[in-house]
């Protein structure tokens, strides 16, 4: 029988697909890998030690079910305790590991959790921190060995044939349509909310994507995982891996990505497109650093890439051309992923589209999607395949969901993927889902062709200048990082006079071009002070300005020495700009731009 429940998934694996590497991670230094009936004995152990340690499912309602955190990297063990939690029908909170110790506190309060789960020493002294102000918390327990801290394996419990049945009748008693897990949302303002995702949303959200999956996902593929799980993209995709009988390497870290696409070779990847970026970037030094005829061929064969068109024939000519280009030159950027990759999701946020032009001219697919943490995720994504496929756009709507565009351009969704509501907060589940049902996303869309989805901007980042008209920053950020010398970029002007914008170079690229142009690099600080690095970003912007209306072209701009970052606050987990946090850390500086408006 098909999974009904998110742990079903195991089962369904153990009976139709059995693997000998269902999850395989790096462990001093050599993969290890974990079978199918493995993990199917770990999650069962865990699920009895957890039975035994007084966690499930206490009553019917939601507080009378245990909260279960896990602060970790991605890795066997996570997925193997969220499968044991859901089992004894208690709930895991995921939270990222790069959490300041104020938002720990609240989420760990906010849901009483008894129980946390850490990845390494690190993390236990991040909640050990906390723990005065959590009487919740009973006990933490790692993954790692740690000195004086609880293991996971200590609650591995053996069990006797009536520890077994009495784990198959909690596990029976787990109902399709009651929630799963409750995920608190980085959010890019305010304290996280709790979105309450139930068995039925996430699996059926599985079940709406498989068609579009077939050809990139079945037992015989590989994937790579590094998103953090944290997050429901890869945590659903992961259980969409379960589901279709795919294994799953665990990256080592950001940091090993290349090495370990090298190692593994895995056939797909999910990722946020400004990893896909990195990538690019990298690519693009290493052909800048070419010389005489590699140099000519590598620019030659980027030029053709970037003339690519997914939706009409470029012609006989051009495909002579391009295949030549594969195999002289593409060739070497599949190699660097792995030499294996069918195809690559993407999502959170917009992907640039010279970046799905040109990696599908070299036979790297990118599968651009959208969705949310409240619509477990998936809304639309574009196909595998060439004729459901359009660059710029997030596909098409997936099967059993329903989207319209309300009178504003506001993306609205209705189907089964659709949260339960938000944790404790019924006014806020209420602000965002209408009594019709129709979850309001708080993004601005378009159609293309009547069927592809295209996403225009945020909502709440639309702001208006002093003069009474309205500037979009998104299509503006991703026109400019086009630039190899723009690594990131908010554009600002609510309620001022002009558009102006925060930039913040790409240091690599500049400290070549510094060097190139007998300029002094000695650091970064130096090199955005220099006069002519100022005069080269002026006509950088410039080049791009008559690309947008007057109203949109950056007029002035700051320049700045050092890159926003997930620790450094500016960054959510899944890498969007937390624009109030950007405009409250630079406020002196977005102030310079505006010195002279008056």
């Amino acid at each position: 029988m098909k999974p009904t429940r998110l742990f079903d998934c195991l089962n369904w694996q153990l009976e139709q697909f059995p693997q000998e590497d269902m999850f395989v991670a790096k462990e001093n230094g050599t993969w290890r890998k974990y079978s199918t009936q493995e993990v199917r004995q770990l999650v069962d152990s865990l699920s009895m030690g957890l039975l035994h340690a007084g966690m499930g499912y206490q009553d019917g309602s939601i507080e009378g079910r245990d909260k279960i955190a896990v602060l970790s990297n991605n890795r066997p063990e996570w997925l193997i305790l969220d499968l044991a939690v859901q089992q004894t029908g208690a709930l895991l909170t995921p939270i990222y590991p790069t959490i300041s110790a104020n938002e720990l506190e609240f989420i760990l309060n906010d849901a009483s959790v008894k129980l946390v789960f850490v990845s390494d020493e690190e993390l236990y002294s991040k909640v050990q921190s906390v723990r005065a102000k959590t009487p919740s918390v009973q006990a933490v327990y790692t993954f790692n060995d740690i000195p004086s801290a609880l293991h996971w394996k200590q609650l591995l419990h053996s069990g006797n044939q009536e520890d077994l049945a009495h784990l198959e009748n909690v596990r029976s008693a787990v109902k399709p349509e009651e929630l799963a897990t409750i995920l608190y949302t980085s959010g890019t303002t305010g304290f996280p909310k709790g979105v309450m995702l139930s068995h039925f949303n996430i699996l059926d959200n599985i079940k709406n994507v498989e068609d579009v999956l077939v050809p990139i996902c079945g037992p015989s593929d590989k994937s790579l995982s590094f998103l953090p799980l944290n997050h429901i993209f890869e945590r659903m995709v992961s259980y969409i891996y379960m589901y279709r009988g795919v294994s799953i390497y665990y990256a080592e870290n950001l940091e090993t990505i290349g090495e370990n696409l090298k190692e593994v070779q895995p056939t797909l990847f999910s990722t946020v497109p400004r990893l896909l970026e990195k990538v690019y970037e990298k690519i693009m030094a290493k052909g800048r650093e070419l010389t005489g005829v590699k140099k000519s061929l590598f620019f030659w064969a980027v030029a053709l890439g970037n003339q690519y068109a997914v939706d009409k024939n470029m012609g006989i000519w051009y495909n002579i051309q391009l295949a030549i280009a594969n195999k002289l030159i593409f060739s070497k950027w599949r190699d660097a992923l792995g030499g294996n990759v069918k195809a690559i999701v993407t999502g959170a946020a917009a992907c640039q589209v010279r970046l799905l032009r040109i990696f599908t001219a070299a036979k790297i697919v990118i599968m651009e999607g959208y969705g949310l943490t409240e619509t477990s995720p998936v809304i639309s994504v574009n196909r595998f395949e060439d004729d459901g496929r359009r660059f710029g756009t997030v596909g098409k709507v997936i099967d059993n969901v329903q989207v319209k565009l309300a009178e504003d351009g506001e993306i609205c969704c209705k189907g089964s993927n659709v949260m339960m509501g938000y944790y404790k907060r019924p006014d806020l589940t209420a602000e965002c889902i209408d009594a019709d049902g129709w979850f309001h996303t708080g993004d601005i869309g378009v159609w293309v062709d009547g069927k592809f989805l295209k996403i225009t901007d945020r909502k709440k980042e639309i702001f208006k200048t002093s003069g009474g008209k309205y500037v979009a920053p998104q299509p503006i950020e991703n026109k400019m990082k086009e630039s190899p010398f723009i690594e990131q970029m908010i554009v600002v002007g609510a309620e001022r006079k002009f558009t102006g914008a925060l930039i913040v170079p790409s240091f690599a690229t500049l400290k070549t071009w510094c060097e190139k142009n007998g300029l002094s690099a000695n650091s970064n600080e130096e090199m955005i002070r220099h006069p002519r690095v100022q005069e080269h970003y002026k006509s950088i912007v410039e080049k791009f300005n008559p690309q947008f209306n007057h109203v949109e072209q950056i007029k002035k701009f700051e320049l700045l020495s050092q890159e926003w970052t997930i620790n450094g606050g500016e960054l959510t987990p899944t890498l969007k700009l937390k624009r109030k946090v950007i405009m409250e850390k630079y406020g002196n500086t977005v102030e310079r731009i505006y010195a002279a408006e008056d």
